[in-house]
């Protein structure tokens, strides 16, 4: 009996509601990660603690966004197979997947490991975290490879039609990860060094326990472990890569924007270092969330180009921008009354409560935009334009963030104030393009992005 979920067909605003929540928290279990390291780490280790771990944590992001792209670009892959009916093709498509993400995560765990102290140099880390930054970030890497094989299989999950499972796992991991950050940091005082060994053991846990439930359902999701089936088939790698580079890319580079705007933060000293890092953590929360509307609103558009439906294409971009207003609209009212209260839970620093405001009054312009590139983005990725997800990147990136925050923060001379208020309204530049794609140009004519059919080997069978 098969497992997948077919969205090219029925209601969509209620599936588009169900299929969202699990993405919504597994993305918000993530941000938990970060919040709880910062704050037992803003509690136990103190400023120089949340300095470190905003510094070495940006760095273990963009680690792990490579991993994401590539996951986004696998779940529209799957998605456009599924719309297309081609479920013969899977078993070679997800044995190819395999492969390569497990040795692109093993390549990319030697590779940063090797190169841990020139790319703190590069962020200016300060010199009293830099110690705690560096260790932090070695001991994160070292379970690299284990997000990557998660990633990998909660792409197939979703673009199948579960989204539950990769939350299940995501949630069982944060657990671990909050009951071994009290252990290392508050019972056994191993500072910073504990907030990395639990993250990684977190990543380690969500790995093997996503590996074993694919295994143990393999016949529901069209994958039967067998050896050849690992054996890369190059039509698939050459389409994914033509979908999964530019997404990677784009993820990189933004998040190398944020390590450049953070690299300008930190000639402000620790204390705006401090408050940058928490202020994000704040804003990663309804960001995360949000961004789990995007990713269903991706597989469920992915699934209906598969199947040439375009009709329920626009109606699904509009029931996210619906969704995701109703999100933003209640946080952006909370954080604007209470920036000093919530930033008191990670530190209890006067001169960190005194930029609490400063921050939370420059991100919140940034909310409309969000709320419009939530359906936008979902509508660009599931469509597999990747060209234009990467030319969006780029411009977001080094074009407008960056831009912006030395434009304000350095030539014109606000600031700290100057480079949040950048780096909150720098996405209005992002969103009018993508906009206008939707509404005006004739994107109805693009092919697909999958591999041409039979190009998988003939030994496949169809388990439905």
């Amino acid at each position: 009996m098969s497992a997948i979920q077919d969205f090219t067909k029925g209601p969509l605003f209620k599936p588009l509601v169900l299929f969202s929540l699990p993405f919504m928290l597994a993305n918000g279990l993530q941000v938990l990660y970060s919040v709880v390291d910062m704050l037992i780490v803003g509690r136990y280790v103190g400023e120089v603690g949340l300095a470190a771990i905003s510094n070495a944590g940006r760095m273990f992001v963009f680690q792990t966004l490579l991993a994401l792209g590539f996951s986004a670009a696998g779940q529209v892959y799957i998605s456009q197979l599924v719309g297309q009916g081609r479920y013969r093709d899977l078993n070679q498509t997800i044995g190819t997947f395999f492969t390569f993400f497990i040795l692109m995560g093993l390549g990319l765990t030697v590779f940063f490991l090797a190169f841990t102290k020139p790319f703190l140099n590069l962020m200016a880390v300060p010199d009293g975290t830099y110690r705690d930054s560096r260790l932090y970030l070695i001991i994160c890497t070292a379970g690299l490879v284990f997000t990557y094989v998660y990633n990998m299989i909660a792409a197939v999950l979703r673009g199948l039609g579960d989204s539950f499972h990769p939350f299940l796992y995501i949630a069982i991991a944060s657990a671990v990860n909050i009951v071994l950050d009290i252990v290392f940091i508050v019972c056994c005082g191993m500072g910073v060094a504990g907030a990395g060994l639990a993250t990684s053991l977190g990543q380690i846990v969500s790995g093997l326990l996503s590996l074993s439930f694919l295994y143990r359902r393999r016949k529901q999701y069209q994958f039967d472990f067998r050896p050849e089936r690992f054996r890369p088939d190059k039509a698939i790698v050459l389409a994914f890569l033509k979908l999964g580079l530019p997404l990677g890319m784009r993820y990189s580079l933004v998040n190398i924007s944020m390590m450049i705007v953070l690299r300008m933060v930190n000639d402000y000293g620790t204390a705006a270092a401090a408050v940058f890092g928490i202020g994000c953590t704040i804003d990663d929360t309804i960001t995360k969330m949000t961004q789990g509307i995007m990713q269903a609103s991706t597989g469920i558009i992915g699934q209906n180009w598969g199947a040439r439906h375009f009709g329920r294409i626009r109606r699904t971009v509009w029931y996210a921008w619906f969704l995701s207003a109703s999100f933003y609209l209640p946080f952006g009212i909370l954080i604007v009354c209470a920036p000093r209260l919530l930033f008191s839970f990670f530190s209890d620093s006067p001169s960190v409560l005194e930029l609490a405001p400063v921050f939370v009054n420059a991100i919140v312009w940034s909310f409309p935009a969000l709320v419009l590139l939530r359906g936008t983005n979902g509508f660009v990725n599931g469509i597999g334009n990747m060209k234009l997800a990467f030319l969006l990147g780029l411009l977001d990136s080094l074009v407008l963030r960056v831009g912006l925050c030395w434009l304000l923060g350095n030539y014109l001379g606000y600031g700290f104030q100057g480079y949040v208020f950048a780096f909150g309204t720098s996405v209005y530049g992002l969103c009018q393009p993508v906009v206008l794609y939707f509404f005006f140009l004739n994107w109805e004519r693009r092919g697909l992005s999958t591999a041409p059919e039979n190009t998988c080997p003939a030994l496949h069978k169809d388990l439905l």
